[in-house]
């Protein structure tokens, strides 16, 4: 459809992939190296500046393959619970999809038997399959990343500065999947059209007291009872401090909008001047 092709090159616009003409820039020809969509190939270039690209290879594998969390048979749902809450990481599911990533790497290093690494899965209520082509996925994208001579940084998963960093990496990616919880009940009114969304069954923040108020999402499915996939939390700080001022002035009014426009106009002087200079 008409609408569909201006929202997918004005999304590519956002993320600076095209240049004054309509063409592929030089960052967005970079972008079209990865076989991926472009918020996730933005997120991984934006993770050489931020110094997180082993973890976020692992976040773009992990979304990239089929989801990784088997539905659990009749009656053992609180079993399966249990057994993810131990991958369960405070920042969000981006995180607990790296320490699950982490921990199948580890159990296959100590496992020389491909049956007990299956067992392994199965206990936990996860996908094999899902998490083998997460690793082929993965290394894949680790070959692009040398053939066209980028860095990639040292793990540091776990320190907060590293978890900051990955955010402001997604981010930079994903400024167009933010949500607000408006009402304090789980009800996430996305930023760019306004829709209402509830989390997924899968997040780590299902059924916990105290969900984040805003959020970054990697997808969200109306075949799904309007659900956003794989959440993690954001502050409106971090917002104003990494996303395009060009795209928020686009969005529609709403009151998460005004709040974001009261964090940005506290942002000093001296930070603005050198956010425009970047």
């Amino acid at each position: 459809a008409p609408e569909s092709l201006m929202q997918a090159l004005e999304d590519l616009d956002y993320l600076a992939a095209l240049d004054n003409d309509g063409n592929l820039s030089e960052f967005g020809i970079i972008m079209s190296e990865f076989p991926l969509d472009p918020q996730l190939s933005k997120s991984i270039l934006a993770s050489c500046e931020f110094e997180c690209v082993d973890e976020m290879l692992t976040i773009a594998a992990m979304v990239t393959a089929p989801n990784c969390f088997l539905h659990a048979p009749p009656g053992t749902e609180e079993i399966a619970l249990t057994c993810w809450r131990k991958f369960s990481h405070p920042a969000g599911d981006h995180f607990t999809l790296i320490n699950v990533f982490n921990a199948f790497k580890e159990a296959s290093a100590n496992s020389a038997n491909q049956c007990n690494n299956e067992k392994w899965c199965r206990d936990y209520f996860l996908s094999c399959s899902a998490l083998r082509m997460a690793e082929i996925i993965r290394a894949e994208l680790a070959e692009i990343l040398k053939r066209i001579e980028l860095p990639i940084s040292e793990p540091d998963f776990g320190s907060e500065e590293n978890t900051l960093s990955i955010k402001k990496s997604l981010l930079s990616g994903y400024f167009m999947h933010i949500a607000r919880d408006v009402d304090g009940s789980g009800n996430y009114v996305m930023l760019t059209h306004r829709q209402v969304a509830q989390l997924h069954p899968f997040s780590s923040y299902y059924n916990t007291r105290k969900t984040p108020e805003w959020v970054l999402f990697h997808e969200f499915s109306v075949s799904e009872d309007n659900s956003i996939r794989v959440v993690s939390e954001l502050s409106p700080d971090l917002f104003a401090e990494v996303v395009p001022q060009y795209y928020f002035s686009n969005l529609p009014p709403s009151e998460s909008k005004d709040i974001l426009q009261e964090v940005i106009n506290h942002l000093s002087p001296v930070s603005a001047t050198k956010k425009e200079q970047k």
